[in-house]
């Protein structure tokens, strides 16, 4: 099944105007300068999308609820959540840190997911909603402030250093940020920029 009419849009890295032609399921379409990334259309990608988003909100739930590290030296073990070590900054005094930490991590995330949900849901059942604009603007226009895979990486790094002065215990919302981190990826990557303004400007002309 062929994706919406043939569009000209410019290329974001080199700012050529080009022709981008109807595309097959699985085609893409690049730029015939730098050869980047335009568009795509990726099979049920909509319903793909749907499921690793909503396999994110789980997997984002555990993570938030179960212990994420902890650390064991001397015979003591100190445990730690997501939002205990919001607090905990936040007790100790990095307030500004405290904020980042939640808006960047936990916040901006959780409100991306659930814009992605509303509207994936809307445009997998084929029905119009008067907020699926605003939806659209909410997912592209925050998605850029999510760091979830930043702050995974950054945990690495810093457990590499640890592990020398503690024994670190992964607990279950370890891997639940992996996962949820993985899935919300994953959903990005089923969608096509084009498919769903597309089809967001059918459903709300």
């Amino acid at each position: 099944m062929s994706s919406s009419q043939p569009f000209r849009t410019a290329c974001p890295e080199c700012d050529l105007l080009v022709q981008v032609p109807a595309l097959a399921e699985g085609e893409r379409a690049l730029c015939r300068r730098c050869g980047h990334l335009l568009t795509s259309h990726v099979r049920d990608g909509f319903e793909r999308a749907l499921a690793c988003a909503l396999a994110a909100a789980v997997l984002l739930v555990v993570a938030c609820t179960f212990p994420f590290l902890a650390f064991k030296t001397g015979g003591l073990m100190n445990e730690t959540t997501l939002l205990g070590a919001v607090t905990e900054l936040w007790r100790n005094g990095a307030r500004l840190l405290s904020v980042l930490v939640a808006s960047f991590i936990l916040l901006a995330p959780l409100t991306i997911l659930g814009a992605l949900l509303a509207l994936l849901t809307q445009l997998v059942r084929d029905r119009p909603a008067p907020w699926l604009v605003l939806a659209g603007r909410v997912v592209y226009g925050f998605s850029p402030w999510s760091m979830a895979e930043v702050f995974l990486i950054s945990v690495l790094v810093s457990l590499s250093k640890i592990m020398s002065l503690a024994t670190v215990i992964l607990g279950i919302s370890f891997w639940g940020y992996i996962g949820f981190t993985l899935c919300f990826i994953g959903a990005f990557a089923c969608l096509d920029r084009h498919d769903v303004w597309t089809a967001i400007g059918r459903l709300d002309p």
